[in-house]
Protein backbone atom coordinates (compact mmCIF):
# COMPACT_ATOMS: atom_id res chain seq x y z
CA UNK A 1 0.00 0.00 0.00
CA UNK A 2 1.15 3.55 -0.57
CA UNK A 3 2.26 5.79 2.27
CA UNK A 4 -0.95 7.77 1.95
CA UNK A 5 -2.94 4.58 2.52
CA UNK A 6 -1.06 3.50 5.59
CA UNK A 7 -2.86 4.41 8.45
CA UNK A 8 -5.06 5.21 10.91
CA UNK A 9 -2.24 7.17 12.57
CA UNK A 10 -3.18 10.53 14.09
CA UNK A 11 -0.97 13.59 13.83
CA UNK A 12 0.52 14.49 17.20
CA UNK A 13 2.82 17.28 18.35
CA UNK A 14 6.32 16.53 19.56
CA UNK A 15 7.57 17.95 22.84
CA UNK A 16 9.58 20.62 21.06
CA UNK A 17 6.45 22.25 19.65
CA UNK A 18 5.57 22.91 16.03
CA UNK A 19 7.66 21.31 13.31
CA UNK A 20 7.95 22.77 9.80
CA UNK A 21 5.11 21.87 7.41
CA UNK A 22 7.53 19.60 5.54
CA UNK A 23 7.45 17.14 8.47
CA UNK A 24 4.43 15.30 9.86
CA UNK A 25 4.40 13.25 13.06
CA UNK A 26 1.81 10.49 13.39
CA UNK A 27 0.96 8.03 16.15
CA UNK A 28 -1.86 5.64 17.02
CA UNK A 29 -2.65 7.40 20.28
CA UNK A 30 -0.60 8.34 23.36
CA UNK A 31 0.03 4.73 24.37
CA UNK A 32 1.55 3.72 21.03
CA UNK A 33 5.32 3.31 21.53
CA UNK A 34 6.01 3.86 17.80
CA UNK A 35 5.82 7.26 16.12
CA UNK A 36 5.98 7.90 12.37
CA UNK A 37 8.01 10.90 11.19
CA UNK A 38 7.05 11.62 7.59
CA UNK A 39 8.81 13.81 5.05
CA UNK A 40 5.95 15.78 3.50
CA UNK A 41 7.37 17.53 0.48
CA UNK A 42 6.31 15.20 -2.31
CA UNK A 43 6.12 17.96 -4.94
CA UNK A 44 9.87 18.48 -4.44
CA UNK A 45 10.60 14.73 -4.27
CA UNK A 46 11.15 15.37 -0.55
CA UNK A 47 14.27 17.43 -1.18
CA UNK A 48 15.76 18.53 2.13
CA UNK A 49 15.83 22.24 2.86
CA UNK A 50 17.36 23.72 6.00
CA UNK A 51 14.00 24.02 7.78
CA UNK A 52 13.36 20.31 7.29
CA UNK A 53 16.82 19.28 8.49
CA UNK A 54 16.49 21.50 11.56
CA UNK A 55 13.01 20.07 12.16
CA UNK A 56 14.44 16.54 12.09
CA UNK A 57 17.02 17.59 14.64
CA UNK A 58 14.34 19.15 16.86
CA UNK A 59 12.12 16.07 16.69
CA UNK A 60 14.85 13.63 17.68
CA UNK A 61 16.15 15.97 20.36
CA UNK A 62 12.76 15.69 22.11
CA UNK A 63 10.50 12.97 20.68
CA UNK A 64 6.93 12.69 21.99
CA UNK A 65 6.68 11.20 25.50
CA UNK A 66 6.39 7.42 25.53
CA UNK A 67 7.84 6.91 22.05
CA UNK A 68 10.32 4.02 22.03
CA UNK A 69 10.91 3.66 18.28
CA UNK A 70 10.40 5.78 15.16
CA UNK A 71 9.53 4.95 11.56
CA UNK A 72 10.97 7.48 9.10
CA UNK A 73 8.82 7.63 5.95
CA UNK A 74 8.10 9.97 3.07
CA UNK A 75 5.05 11.10 1.13
CA UNK A 76 4.84 10.48 -2.61
CA UNK A 77 6.97 8.20 -4.74
CA UNK A 78 10.42 9.14 -3.41
CA UNK A 79 12.16 8.99 -0.05
CA UNK A 80 14.32 12.02 -0.77
CA UNK A 81 16.06 13.39 -3.84
CA UNK A 82 18.68 15.07 -1.65
CA UNK A 83 19.60 18.63 -0.86
CA UNK A 84 17.16 21.28 -2.04
CA UNK A 85 19.33 23.09 -4.57
CA UNK A 86 17.74 26.33 -3.45
CA UNK A 87 19.86 26.04 -0.31
CA UNK A 88 23.06 26.31 -2.33
CA UNK A 89 23.45 29.99 -1.57
CA UNK A 90 26.78 31.72 -2.10
CA UNK A 91 28.75 31.01 1.06
CA UNK A 92 32.36 31.51 1.99
CA UNK A 93 34.32 28.44 3.09
CA UNK A 94 33.58 28.87 6.77
CA UNK A 95 29.83 29.35 6.24
CA UNK A 96 29.81 26.29 3.98
CA UNK A 97 31.52 24.24 6.66
CA UNK A 98 29.02 25.44 9.27
CA UNK A 99 26.15 24.44 6.98
CA UNK A 100 27.60 20.95 6.58
CA UNK A 101 28.13 20.66 10.32
CA UNK A 102 24.46 21.54 10.87
CA UNK A 103 23.48 18.48 8.81
CA UNK A 104 25.97 16.39 10.78
CA UNK A 105 24.48 17.55 14.06
CA UNK A 106 20.91 16.88 12.94
CA UNK A 107 21.56 13.36 11.65
CA UNK A 108 23.70 12.54 14.69
CA UNK A 109 20.49 12.95 16.70
CA UNK A 110 19.13 9.97 14.78
CA UNK A 111 22.18 7.72 14.69
CA UNK A 112 23.38 8.31 18.25
CA UNK A 113 19.98 8.87 19.86
CA UNK A 114 18.29 6.69 22.44
CA UNK A 115 15.49 5.23 20.29
CA UNK A 116 15.70 2.91 17.26
CA UNK A 117 14.81 4.42 13.88
CA UNK A 118 13.53 2.35 10.93
CA UNK A 119 13.57 4.12 7.55
CA UNK A 120 11.31 3.22 4.61
CA UNK A 121 13.17 3.77 1.33
CA UNK A 122 11.48 4.09 -2.07
CA UNK A 123 12.15 5.86 -5.33
CA UNK A 124 15.01 8.34 -5.14
CA UNK A 125 17.35 7.90 -2.19
CA UNK A 126 19.89 10.30 -3.55
CA UNK A 127 22.62 12.58 -2.17
CA UNK A 128 21.39 14.10 1.06
CA UNK A 129 18.49 11.65 1.06
CA UNK A 130 20.97 8.78 1.20
CA UNK A 131 22.83 10.60 3.96
CA UNK A 132 19.61 10.83 5.96
CA UNK A 133 18.76 7.17 5.31
CA UNK A 134 22.22 6.03 6.38
CA UNK A 135 21.70 7.59 9.81
CA UNK A 136 18.77 5.25 10.50
CA UNK A 137 19.44 1.99 12.35
CA UNK A 138 17.32 -0.27 10.12
CA UNK A 139 16.47 0.45 6.48
CA UNK A 140 13.57 -1.19 4.64
CA UNK A 141 13.82 -0.67 0.89
CA UNK A 142 11.00 -1.14 -1.59
CA UNK A 143 11.78 -2.42 -5.08
CA UNK A 144 11.41 1.09 -6.51
CA UNK A 145 14.34 2.43 -4.47
CA UNK A 146 17.49 3.61 -6.22
CA UNK A 147 20.63 5.17 -4.80
CA UNK A 148 23.09 7.76 -6.09
CA UNK A 149 25.66 10.30 -4.95
CA UNK A 150 25.58 12.84 -7.80
CA UNK A 151 27.65 15.48 -6.02
CA UNK A 152 30.70 14.61 -8.11
CA UNK A 153 28.89 15.50 -11.34
CA UNK A 154 27.74 18.80 -9.86
CA UNK A 155 31.14 20.06 -8.78
CA UNK A 156 30.39 19.31 -5.13
CA UNK A 157 31.46 16.93 -2.40
CA UNK A 158 29.20 15.13 0.04
CA UNK A 159 28.53 17.21 3.14
CA UNK A 160 25.78 15.55 5.17
CA UNK A 161 27.72 12.62 6.57
CA UNK A 162 28.04 10.28 3.56
CA UNK A 163 31.84 10.24 3.71
CA UNK A 164 31.50 8.52 7.09
CA UNK A 165 28.14 6.70 7.17
CA UNK A 166 27.67 5.63 3.55
CA UNK A 167 31.35 4.73 3.16
CA UNK A 168 31.09 2.57 6.29
CA UNK A 169 28.06 0.76 4.84
CA UNK A 170 29.30 0.07 1.30
CA UNK A 171 33.07 0.54 1.42
CA UNK A 172 35.42 3.07 -0.11
CA UNK A 173 35.70 1.46 -3.55
CA UNK A 174 31.96 1.43 -4.31
CA UNK A 175 31.41 4.91 -2.92
CA UNK A 176 34.32 6.17 -5.02
CA UNK A 177 32.74 4.60 -8.11
CA UNK A 178 29.37 6.20 -7.37
CA UNK A 179 30.89 9.65 -6.90
CA UNK A 180 33.34 9.52 -9.82
CA UNK A 181 31.10 7.96 -12.44
CA UNK A 182 27.59 8.84 -11.26
CA UNK A 183 26.73 5.16 -10.91
CA UNK A 184 23.16 4.51 -9.77
CA UNK A 185 22.37 1.41 -7.72
CA UNK A 186 18.96 -0.18 -7.99
CA UNK A 187 17.19 -1.70 -4.99
CA UNK A 188 18.73 -5.14 -5.47
CA UNK A 189 22.24 -3.73 -5.85
CA UNK A 190 21.70 -1.49 -2.84
CA UNK A 191 20.60 -4.46 -0.76
CA UNK A 192 23.70 -6.43 -1.78
CA UNK A 193 25.93 -3.44 -1.02
CA UNK A 194 24.48 -2.96 2.46
CA UNK A 195 22.41 0.17 1.92
CA UNK A 196 19.22 -1.58 3.00
CA UNK A 197 18.60 -4.15 5.72
CA UNK A 198 15.36 -5.52 4.22
CA UNK A 199 14.09 -5.55 0.64
CA UNK A 200 10.32 -5.76 0.14
CA UNK A 201 7.81 -5.30 -2.64
CA UNK A 202 6.56 -1.82 -3.51
CA UNK A 203 4.01 -0.64 -1.00
CA UNK A 204 5.05 -3.12 1.70
CA UNK A 205 7.65 -0.85 3.28
CA UNK A 206 5.49 1.02 5.82
CA UNK A 207 3.87 -2.10 7.27
CA UNK A 208 7.21 -3.92 7.44
CA UNK A 209 8.89 -0.96 9.10
CA UNK A 210 6.05 -0.57 11.59
CA UNK A 211 6.36 -4.24 12.56
CA UNK A 212 10.13 -3.99 12.99
CA UNK A 213 9.84 -0.76 14.98
CA UNK A 214 7.25 -2.42 17.20
CA UNK A 215 9.66 -5.26 17.92
CA UNK A 216 12.43 -2.82 18.81
CA UNK A 217 10.07 -0.77 20.98
CA UNK A 218 9.27 -3.93 22.98
CA UNK A 219 12.91 -4.33 24.03
CA UNK A 220 14.26 -3.03 27.29
CA UNK A 221 15.20 0.64 26.81
CA UNK A 222 18.54 -0.13 28.49
CA UNK A 223 19.30 -2.80 25.88
CA UNK A 224 18.30 -0.51 23.01
CA UNK A 225 20.45 2.26 24.45
CA UNK A 226 23.41 -0.12 24.67
CA UNK A 227 22.91 -1.27 21.08
CA UNK A 228 22.62 2.27 19.70
CA UNK A 229 25.35 3.84 21.81
CA UNK A 230 27.89 1.10 22.49
CA UNK A 231 27.80 -1.09 19.38
CA UNK A 232 28.97 1.55 16.86
CA UNK A 233 31.66 2.74 19.26
CA UNK A 234 32.89 -0.83 19.76
CA UNK A 235 33.08 -1.23 15.97
CA UNK A 236 35.27 1.87 15.74
CA UNK A 237 37.65 1.08 18.60
CA UNK A 238 40.47 -1.38 19.17
CA UNK A 239 40.01 -5.03 20.08
CA UNK A 240 40.87 -4.75 23.80
CA UNK A 241 38.84 -1.57 24.28
CA UNK A 242 35.95 -3.23 22.45
CA UNK A 243 35.94 -6.21 24.79
CA UNK A 244 36.03 -3.88 27.78
CA UNK A 245 33.12 -1.78 26.49
CA UNK A 246 31.15 -4.93 25.74
CA UNK A 247 31.66 -6.25 29.28
CA UNK A 248 30.72 -2.89 30.75
CA UNK A 249 27.50 -2.60 28.76
CA UNK A 250 26.59 -6.25 29.38
CA UNK A 251 26.88 -5.63 33.12
CA UNK A 252 24.83 -2.42 32.96
CA UNK A 253 22.08 -3.98 30.84
CA UNK A 254 21.76 -7.18 32.87
CA UNK A 255 21.62 -5.28 36.16
CA UNK A 256 18.45 -3.38 35.26
CA UNK A 257 15.24 -4.42 36.97
CA UNK A 258 13.50 -5.01 33.65
CA UNK A 259 16.28 -7.31 32.41
CA UNK A 260 16.18 -9.35 35.59
CA UNK A 261 12.41 -9.72 35.37
CA UNK A 262 12.65 -10.80 31.73
CA UNK A 263 15.25 -13.44 32.62
CA UNK A 264 13.08 -14.75 35.45
CA UNK A 265 10.16 -15.02 33.04
CA UNK A 266 12.30 -16.86 30.50
CA UNK A 267 13.65 -19.31 33.08
CA UNK A 268 10.11 -19.93 34.29
CA UNK A 269 9.02 -20.78 30.75
CA UNK A 270 7.03 -17.59 30.25
CA UNK A 271 9.41 -15.91 27.83
CA UNK A 272 9.26 -16.23 24.06
CA UNK A 273 11.72 -18.70 22.54
CA UNK A 274 13.83 -17.96 19.48
CA UNK A 275 12.31 -19.50 16.35
CA UNK A 276 13.12 -19.12 12.64
CA UNK A 277 11.11 -16.50 10.78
Amino acid sequence: MSSSAVPSHRAVPSRNGALPPTLHVERDGPEDPVAVLRLARAAKRNALDDATVLGIEAFFAAPPPGVRAVVLEADGDHFSAGLDMGELADRDAFAGMEHSRMWHRAFERIERGSIPVVAVLKGAVVGGGLELASAAHVRVAERSAFYALPEGQRGLFVGGGAAVRVQRLIGTALMTDMMLTGRVLDATEGQAAGLSTYLVEDGAGPATARELAGRAAANSPVTNYAVLQALPRIAETGRDEGFFLEALMAAVASSSGEAQERMRAFLAGRGAKVRPS
